[in-house]
């Protein structure tokens, strides 16, 4: 599927099914892509492999039209032209690295591949970009991070660097800024083919935030039970296809309330700007939070605490909640064993229990050799679970 030439015009007026997960062939997607082929409704899709960051794993079913819609938005946001580069560091398989590719399709602009994993290879991305005069990207907060450490000054190019897959570090956008690289905060995910909320282009004149991010023209955004997102526009996925418990795929269309939102599982909190625009700010997912000695506890609040106590180490260490018999739940912070300051760590670790409350506290720091991630350098929960529970 990467081999594909996604800038085509012949792919985009396709309406094969393009499959887009790894590996096509292995024993978890045994007959999924003869029931793909066989199903109409999937007709003109692509179809991204998820499982969020953990369990069951599953495709979403983005048309082709929704696609180019989010693509439109985006560049008219972007205020991208076809003299933009832009450059894809992203897999194609995730909805980051094929919403590079189908931007670039929609604004008739050039769009090389930084080919090959990321990691440890941050010198090289900033060559590729000083070599091809790039004006355009987007990154993970991991690879800012990465940048932010190594020093790297932005090339002279570089006009906008959209960061999607998480949330960017206020220090880290921040140190971002300092070497010149032009960050912009989003907020997206694969069922909306891309992003639902970035900063815009006069964010650059002002001090990194992050916080507070505007809502795409595309979009139209409020809250609904618990706080949590609802959305509705042209770039919403169609379904998604799923496996029964006795190894049968089917498809399963997108849901929407009475009032025709999708509803999503993330809690928001959305303002009116002067410009009469919308802006949300993310506040965690509805399942983050968990009971601990009786009380609920964001998980999600407690990775961002530790985070802004760990510095540029943040990278290398995991925040996570595990059942506990006696106190509900018992929180555990896993360390790369790799890395080289597990003093300061350590240190930071005691600070944090220092100053949260009974509840709040770390109860265990464990070691492992490498923390497992996707491709997008998020860490796999799921997976993570799995290795301290053995």
């Amino acid at each position: 599927m990467e081999t594909t030439d996604l800038s085509s015009p012949a792919y985009w007026e396709d309406e094969t099914p393009d499959l887009r997960g790894n590996p096509v062939g292995s024993g978890i997607q045994q007959g999924l892509v003869e029931f793909v082929a066989a199903e109409p409704r999937l007709r003109g899709h692509v179809l991204m492999a998820t499982s969020g960051s953990e369990g069951e794993p599953k495709w979403i079913a983005l048309s082709k039209r929704a696609l180019r819609a989010s693509a439109e938005s985006v560049n008219a946001h972007l205020e991208t032209t076809p003299e933009d580069r832009w450059l894809c560091a992203l897999p194609t398989f995730h909805v980051g690295g094929f919403g590079v590719h189908a931007r670039a399709f929609v604004g008739r602009s050039p769009v090389m591949t930084f080919e090959g994993r990321w990691r440890d290879r941050a010198s090289e991305f900033v060559s590729c970009c000083e070599r091809n005069r790039i004006s355009l990207t987007t990154l993970t907060p991991t690879q800012v991070h990465d940048l932010v450490v190594g020093g790297f000054p932005a090339p002279a190019s570089m006009r906008v660097v959209v960061v999607g897959g998480g949330r960017l570090d206020p220090e880290i956008g921040a140190a971002a800024r300092e070497l010149g690289w032009p960050v912009l905060a989003s907020f997206g995910m694969t069922e909306t083919a891309s992003q639902v909320a970035t900063e815009t282009l006069s964010a650059l004149g002002e001090p990194f935030s992050g916080e507070w991010l505007p809502v795409l023209p595309a979009w139209e955004a409020s809250t609904g039970e618990g706080g949590c997102l609802r959305l509705r526009g042209k770039a919403l996925f169609s379904g998604t296809v799923r496996r029964t418990t006795r190894g049968v795929w089917f498809f399963e269309p997108l849901s929407r309330d009475e009032d025709g939102w999708f509803v999503t599982r993330d809690r928001v909190e959305i303002r009116q700007e002067r410009n009469g625009r919308s802006a949300l700010r993310f506040l965690g997912r509805l399942d983050d939070r968990v009971k601990k000695l009786g009380e609920l506890v964001s998980i999600d609040a407690l990775r961002e605490r530790l985070d802004g106590i760990l510095g540029q180490h943040r990278n290398r260490v995991a925040f996570l909640a595990l059942p506990d018999e006696r106190m509900e739940h018992r929180f555990v912070v896993v360390v790369e064993t790799s890395e080289e300051s597990s003093v300061e760590i350590e240190e930071a670790v005691k600070r944090f229990n220092r100053e949260a409350l009974p509840f709040e506290r770390i109860d265990e720091v464990c070691r492992i050799e490498r923390l497992p991630r996707s491709a997008l350098g998020k860490v796999v929960w799921g997976e993570l679970r799995q290795r301290l529970s053995g």
